[in-house]
């Protein structure tokens, strides 16, 4: 019993000791952690080619796995955004990939939820990367209306951060978004948009409407391709330009789900809510529909994104697929932090991460 109790009083000495050294051991711990993601950049680990990650799996609807629509491309060592959604420039750090290395931005279209961390997007990379011209934001015909409310809501902002930090940190030549403005392109046609690097990136016309111009983009890189769809229904016209694409990006919405929140919204009396979910059925892809754009296109595989609705309970996601795993077999459904990488000239996919 005496052995016990010494025992025991050793242990709950050596707990005050753990208890009264925890802010010094916190701060041990935390000083390792900062030094360690201050330095961190996965593109400088990444090999020749072409890599996605999703900084943003979801659309307008909050989801815990599914941020903002938001898409990451690396060409060679070159960063680019396509969409700038909610907490995306966020998920970006988070996945290791700097702010500050931000070459430029393509935006599909100018639903609020594919612009609304514009903003925050370019101010971080503005601080983070001692850049001395503006973001560049590539778009449709519209793009211009967009940087211009951004720069204008942002212009106080600037100003006290260039006063606070000056040139060393925020140049005032390098603050804000610079629009790259180009027309739709036309049905069946592949339009050039930026080429840098051996990375050219080219524009296909989507089906949103009513919304008009909406866009999708295919990066072709040393013999490897990828194309994201960004928000669209079912469209012949991706079929036919993306066949042979090594990953297609997708959004889909469920139908299913959709009408599920449908009649809850009815049944709670929110009819301008219930009336949501029924309008969106008709400008977006299902899973289904997009799994059989990826199987007629012959592509390497697909990558589902601007997930609708959200994927919030264990078994959901076999719901939200509807039948859709059957059509096309090669899948993932998208949450933030999913990563892909197709090496330069081969023809292997690899799935680099399966979320944060």
């Amino acid at each position: 019993m005496k052995k016990l109790l010494i025992g025991l009083g050793v242990i709950l000495i050596g707990a005050i000791a753990i208890i009264n050294q925890r802010a010094t051991i916190a701060e041990k711990i935390l000083d390792r952690g900062l030094e360690k993601r201050i330095v961190t950049n996965r593109i400088n680990d990444l090999d020749d080619g072409l890599h996605l990650a999703l900084c943003g799996a979801g659309g307008p609807l909050p989801g815990p796995k599914a941020s903002g629509p938001c898409v990451a491309v690396v060409a060679g060592t070159d960063l680019y955004i396509v969409d700038a959604g909610t907490e995306g420039v966020r998920n970006l750090s988070r996945m290791g990939y700097p702010p500050g290395r931000i070459d430029s931005v393509f935006l599909t279209h100018f639903h609020s939820d594919h612009i609304d961390g514009l903003g925050e997007m370019s101010t971080i990379r503005w601080a983070s990367g001692h850049h001395a011209e503006p973001l560049p934001v590539y778009g449709p015909t519209g793009v211009e209306l967009v940087v211009t409310g951004f720069n204008s809501a942002y212009a106080q902002d600037v100003t006290y951060r260039h006063a606070h930090h000056g040139d060393t940190v925020a140049p005032m030549s390098g603050a804000g978004l610079s629009p790259r403005s180009f027309a739709a392109p036309k049905i069946g046609e592949l339009l050039k948009v930026f080429e840098k690097n051996g990375l050219i990136v080219e524009a296909l016309l989507v089906d949103h409407a009513p919304v008009h111009p909406a866009v999708g983009y295919k990066f072709s890189y040393k013999g490897r391709s990828l194309l994201i769809t960004g928000d669209t229904k079912q469209s012949s016209n991706i079929e036919m330009l993306a066949q042979g694409v090594d990953l297609l990006v997708h959004e889909a919405l469920a139908p299913n789900l959709a009408m599920k929140m449908h009649h809850a919204a009815k049944n709670a009396g929110s009819e301008g809510l219930a009336k949501i979910f029924v309008d969106i059925l008709d400008y977006h892809a299902s899973p289904a529909e997009a799994a059989q754009t990826a199987k007629n296109s012959d592509v390497g595989h697909l990558l589902y994104y601007h997930i609708v609705p959200p994927l919030v309970i264990p078994g959901q996601e076999k719901l939200w697929l509807d039948g859709a795993e059957a059509i096309f077999p090669r899948y993932t459904v998208g949450e933030d932090g999913v990563s892909f990488s197709l090496p330069a000239n081969s023809e292997l996919i690899h799935k680099t991460a399966s979320g944060l």
